[in-house]
């Protein structure tokens, strides 16, 4: 008796990168208009304001998996919304911290989780694609390391804001009187790394694979 074989699964349809390219564009053009404050608009948005175009200059020699360009796309949305109300007064932060009694607007840490979510699958991609590190026990924890790492240098990026802007840049700081802000901004940031290579890295490498494929085909 013949043995009946499974039907093949049916591949996914891969979002065009253009899509989400066209998502932040659209974000960002929003996000600038009738700001708070336009100066704390650039500081905060400034790194998808440049990000976006250098992915689109590089994507020919170095395209991007699916994964990774979507997380791009919603960080940077994510710092659309906070350069656009700055951190400390986005509305569904005001909402999450009057219904559950907080004492502070939460937006800004869910932005420091953001910030060691997303690049930590940015740097174990770059990792993955040109260092020997693919499939070493090492990429792990040396994208956590990264991404800290890269938490702690903009920690040092808001320390000179404060130093040459004093009080007109605490609506960058978004501290809310918190004296252990900085260290609870790195906390979220390695969290957020940590989470995202648990929940994702396995995603993540069959994407990886399927780029392989493409790109050597």
């Amino acid at each position: 008796m013949t043995a009946v074989r499974p039907a093949p699964r049916p591949v996914p349809r891969r979002v065009p990168p253009a899509l989400f390219a066209g998502v932040a564009a659209v974000g960002l053009a929003v996000s600038a208009w009738d700001v708070h404050d336009r100066t704390t608009w650039f500081l905060e948005t400034f790194w998808a304001l440049a990000g976006l175009p250098l992915v689109a200059l590089m994507w020919r020699r170095f395209p991007l998996t699916g994964l990774l360009c979507g997380l791009l796309a919603v960080h940077a949305l994510v710092l659309a919304v906070g350069g656009h109300y700055t951190y400390a007064q986005v509305p569904a932060g005001d909402w999450v911290r009057d219904t559950f009694g907080l004492a502070r607007n939460p937006y800004d840490r869910f932005g420091h989780l953001m910030q060691g979510f997303v690049p930590a699958v940015l740097v174990r991609e770059l990792l993955s694609r040109t260092s020997p590190l693919r499939g070493s026990r090492w990429l792990a924890p040396l994208t956590v390391c990264a991404c800290l790492a890269f938490s702690a240098c903009f920690e040092l990026l808001e320390w000179a804001a404060a130093e040459i802007g004093g009080h007109g840049a605490d609506a960058f700081l978004a501290t809310q009187g918190d004296v252990w802000d900085t260290q609870w901004d790195m906390f979220c940031a390695l969290i957020g790394a940590v989470v995202s290579l648990l929940l994702l890295s396995r995603v993540h490498d069959r994407q990886l694979a399927a780029l392989r494929a493409r790109t050597a085909g």
